[in-house]
């Protein structure tokens, strides 16, 4: 594996984006599983899907630094979480690429996601009207990435429960740029919350990102 991307935001919070390079033999090597974790491994489909479960977990352990076994479970929603150390986790991975945030100042979230043109075929179904307007022309497809990297970097530090992109979250107009921030307001139970979302293009991807 290569780290292709390390970034700490301040003493409490950091992220890594490696490209996976190894096979599933070579990143094994790299890791202890136990019983739990071998089963798992099992049940995903071979291919990507297997390289980027090992290649998140080689990741957590460069980012804690330490080559002891690394309890890593996921809760009922599939959220992940670590027992054994004070930090709020979150996972991405899309194609070649893996990724890992820890903060010890609340929940977090990540994504990654490949920028392709097939976004335009489901704008409808996770950006509202109003969202859509403020939408640029120019560089379309990428403020769309934005904004679903927004809303799935949410999704994930609220807990993977049953939120709707469409109807319980809404970002507030923003002009798009290479790297920046937007504010999205999240709808859960009887309360409305605020958060702000950085987003940034790497590559041929787009990475967004937030701390509670």
């Amino acid at each position: 594996m290569a780290l292709v991307y390390l970034r700490e935001l301040d003493s409490t919070t950091k992220f890594a984006i490696w490209k996976i390079e190894e096979n599933v033999q070579e990143l094994l090597t790299k890791l202890q599983l136990d019983e739990r974790e071998k089963a798992k491994l099992q049940q995903l489909s071979k291919g990507k899907r297997t390289l980027h479960w090992l290649a998140t977990r080689v990741l957590l352990r460069y980012l804690l630094q330490t080559n002891e076994y690394i309890n890593c479970p996921s809760d009922s929603n599939g959220k992940p979480y670590l027992p054994d150390y004070p930090y709020k986790i979150s996972l991405t991975h899309s194609f070649d690429y893996a990724g890992v945030m820890l903060s010890t100042n609340g929940e977090c979230g990540i994504d990654l996601e490949i920028v392709k043109d097939k976004v335009l075929r489901i704008k409808e179904k996770f950006l509202k009207p109003e969202e859509l307007n403020f939408i640029s022309s120019e560089f379309e497809i990428e403020q769309l990435y934005a904004c679903w990297c927004a809303k799935e970097a949410v999704y994930k530090l609220q807990g993977n429960k049953g939120i709707s992109f469409l109807h319980d979250m809404t970002i507030q107009p923003f002009n798009y740029k290479a790297q920046g921030v937007m504010t999205l307001v999240l709808k859960k139970g009887n309360g409305e919350y605020s958060f702000h979302v950085h987003y940034e293009k790497f590559n041929a991807y787009m990475l967004g990102y937030v701390v509670e």
